[in-house]
């Protein structure tokens, strides 16, 4: 019978452990793990979003996106003309996406800085999906952008941009 020292038995058993490991480690470098909201608290958001614009007399539509642009919740306000599905989205997406190179929160804050910048002899291309009209709000959770609301159907888009900056408020508490 084969005898192994208890010195052996060791090294094996920590040789085994470190090549079991080993894998896990490799795998995890090629993760990436991207915070978003729940899709409960998305829908919460929508939801309260549509209801303090209804309160106003005001008929929208609120859509949430992650920050891959993929639409996590929206919602259509009784009464919300249809095509303001497609620009609650385009704003949403907007603010999910433009807004991060200069830590802008805002489709708004966007369209400012657009409108202070000095004229330009580059021809303008229109992006897919992308709009500069207020009502975008980047959805932030410990300062970091985790995805974008966009809302519209109000009279304006300080109204839409209102709307969801007051839903948002009634969730930031939980946004960890």
């Amino acid at each position: 019978m084969l005898r192994v020292s208890k010195k052996c038995q060791r090294i094996a058993l920590a040789l085994t452990l470190v090549a079991g490991a080993a894998p896990t480690g490799v795998l995890s470098q090629g993760v990436v793990n991207r915070p978003q909201l729940s899709a409960a608290l998305a829908n919460e958001l929508v939801g309260d979003t549509v209801a303090i614009c209804a309160k106003q007399g005001y008929k929208v539509w609120a859509v949430v996106v992650n920050m891959d642009g993929v639409r996590q919740a929206l919602l259509r306000g009784d009464g919300a003309p249809m095509h303001s599905q497609d620009n609650a989205y385009y704003k949403a997406y907007s603010a999910a996406s433009i807004t991060l190179g200069r830590n802008e929160g805002s489709t708004k804050e966007v369209a400012d800085r657009m409108a202070k910048a000095p004229a330009s002899s580059i021809p303008y291309t229109q992006l897919p999906n992308v709009t500069y009209g207020q009502g975008g709000v980047t959805i932030k959770a410990g300062g970091q952008p985790i995805g974008a609301i966009g809302v519209s159907g109000a009279p304006g888009g300080q109204f839409d941009e209102a709307c969801a900056r007051e839903a948002m408020a009634k969730i930031q508490d939980r946004m960890k």
